[in-house]
């Protein structure tokens, strides 16, 4: 796995998301690897806690938009569209999507505590990663932001599925349409992450209590996770998962996105339609 690590300590697992050049953003091969990783972690029952964080200093920003530009991998996508020759965007999101979507939901699932350990950026699909683990721990130095509407796209990664079970709908409403950067302070204010720290203290905080809660219980601890999952209605993740997947993906072959796209790499405005 050429941009997926992991490490262990004991009951605990690290895994980094390591392609800080792209500022940890996931092309098909890296949200191959993350879901093959997460899987694999979820399912060891040699280990008790796992710690999900990104390398130098960046969480990690979503689906990778260069890779997405730039066409995907045709020759994986024929699964997809085995008949259109030139896939529009909105394949080569779900063929990254359908990956990420799975790791959330193994992360979900899994009878053991994810520990999300945010420096840095957690923006679009990267704040759903962060948002669909067990606990969140964040750098003082670290932003969250849902993004999505600043290339026309509708949410996905779990992220229209969780902000309203985790801030109110009211405040999600707010963060979906007018978009603000939280920083670590907001998030915690808000409830959408579960405590701050130093950024040169953060490693060594998740570690310890990822250590403590491994030390603990955890079969029990599972079991009430999914007793929590199931109060709230955790069961329809999966279709929830599915629907940001379509609606994502049609948006992303419309007109909008197109012009959103080209002026994220442009370094200009966009200029939506409403399409």
């Amino acid at each position: 796995m050429d941009h997926i690590r992991i490490e262990r300590d004991g009951a605990v697992a690290v895994l980094t998301i390591a392609r800080r050049e792209r500022m940890n953003s996931l092309d098909v091969d890296t949200a191959r690897d993350l879901r093959k990783a997460g899987l694999m972690l979820a399912r060891d029952r040699a280990v008790r806690a796992v710690i999900l964080r990104g390398d130098g200093g960046v969480f990690c920003s979503g689906a990778d938009l260069k890779y997405i530009r730039a066409g995907g991998d045709a020759g994986d996508l024929s699964y997809l569209v085995p008949t259109a020759p030139r896939p529009g965007y909105g394949a080569i999101f779900k063929q990254i999507l359908e990956y990420i979507h799975s790791t959330i939901s193994e992360i979900r699932r899994a009878p053991k505590p994810f520990i999300a350990a945010v420096h840095g950026a957690a923006a679009a699909g990267g704040l759903g990663i962060a948002m669909a683990c067990d606990l969140v721990l964040a750098a003082e130095s670290a932003t969250f932001e849902w993004a999505y509407f600043k290339t026309g796209l509708t949410g996905a990664e779990s992220t229209t599925f969780l902000l309203p079970r985790l801030v109110g709908l009211r405040k999600a409403l707010e963060l979906v349409f007018v978009g603000p950067r939280l920083d670590a302070r907001q998030a915690l204010a808000l409830g959408l992450i579960t405590s701050v720290h130093a950024d040169d203290r953060l490693e060594a905080d998740a570690l310890a209590l990822a250590e403590r809660i491994a030390a603990g219980p955890t079969g029990a601890m599972g079991v009430a996770k999914g007793l929590l999952n199931q109060a709230a209605a955790m069961d329809r993740l999966d279709g929830h998962l599915d629907q940001e997947l379509e609606q994502l993906a049609r948006i992303a072959d419309g007109a909008d996105f197109a012009e959103g796209i080209d002026a994220f790499f442009g370094k200009r405005p966009p200029r939506f339609g409403g399409a």
